[in-house]
């Protein structure tokens, strides 16, 4: 099984939206069971708190279903346990970096680097916005998952057929 941890700030916005985008379209992509997606925060100071309700608003507007996603900080176990840390942006980034060990900093990318057709690497964090900015965070996690999805595909390809 692949894992997969989607990193924001406070994991109540971006990194719970990528985190249920990506966990629906790969499994409509036939890889229920083969990824899991979770999402936590490089600064989540309100742990357990619920995902923002207008990110809600915006996920459940797509049809997208509803979770009990709640916050919790990145720990030093994820970068061991997942195969792939996706940061939003780049200062997500930066303290994934000061925080992995060496070994694992391979494991660290950026969500939009599955996107590279939009020419972005950061996504913006819509918390002091409105909810235009939720539906902005939203466009950008689909076409990323695009993108991851097809990478997945591709990796376990490759892997079954060295089985």
């Amino acid at each position: 099984m692949t894992r997969i941890l989607m990193v924001c700030t406070a994991n109540i916005c971006r990194s719970p939206m990528a985190q249920i985008v990506s966990t629906y379209l790969a499994k409509q992509a036939g890889l229920a069971g083969q990824v899991k997606i979770e999402s936590a925060g490089t600064q989540a100071n309100r742990i357990s708190d619920p995902t923002d309700p207008r990110a809600v608003a915006a996920l459940a507007k797509r049809n997208y279903p509803s979770t009990k996603i709640r916050s919790r900080r990145v720990a030093e176990a994820d970068f061991e346990r997942c195969d792939l840390i996706l940061a939003m942006d780049q200062s997500n980034l930066n303290d994934l970096r000061q925080v992995c060990a060496g070994e694992h900093v391979h494991k660290l990318r950026m969500f939009l680097e599955f996107a590279p057709e939009l020419g972005l690497l950061d996504v913006p964090d819509p918390y002091f916005g409105g909810p235009q900015g939720f539906e902005r965070v939203l466009d950008l996690c689909e076409a990323a998952t695009i993108g991851l999805i097809a990478h997945l595909k591709g990796d376990i390809a490759q892997t079954l057929q060295t089985l």
